[in-house]
């Protein structure tokens, strides 16, 4: 039987069904993918440390496509948009005039095999509210006047049933 440090590592599958190692490693990785790195971006916020910092993240998750993530002890504002100049084929239409941002972007670590795994991902404004409150506690506890301190008001109640 064999040891545990004798077993084969596998390799995960990725989305597409491809991984790097499947090509060689002078492969133009585009040339087999979605332009991922196209559909969105990413922008590294200060990391919250009151109940107010996770307040605006709330308003930023209330906006459609956007989402918080934290990687390697940074936190990011993460908006879900493609570039108006990504054509059909997945390719650049201003490639020659591109960003310097695209220019210096490469394909040794982007997400081609589409395998992120984040420390924290937050995609609607409740996950990042629990989260403050399991570090803060309730804003508003249940049965208790509105805090005076607090920055929103209270969750409103549900509607009332119509018989």
């Amino acid at each position: 039987m064999p040891t545990a440090s004798k077993l084969p590592v596998a390799t995960p599958p990725s989305v597409n069904g491809r991984r790097r190692s499947d090509f060689p490693a002078d492969a133009n990785l585009c040339d087999h993918c979605t332009a991922k790195c196209c559909k969105y971006f990413a922008l590294p916020i200060d990391e919250p440390v009151t109940r107010k910092d996770f307040d605006f993240m709330r308003w930023y998750l209330l906006h459609d496509r956007a989402t918080v993530f934290v990687d390697e002890d940074t936190w990011y504002l993460l908006v879900h948009t493609t570039c108006k100049h990504l054509q059909d084929d997945h390719r650049c239409g201003i490639y020659e005039t591109r960003p310097q941002i695209c220019r210096e972007y490469t394909t040794k670590e982007c997400e081609f095999e589409d395998d992120w795994c984040y420390e924290k991902y937050f995609e609607t404004p409740e996950q990042i509210d629990e989260y403050a409150d399991a570090l803060f506690g309730p804003q508003f506890p249940e049965g208790a006047d509105r805090d005076i301190d607090s920055i929103r008001s209270r969750r409103p109640t549900g509607l009332p049933v119509v018989g």
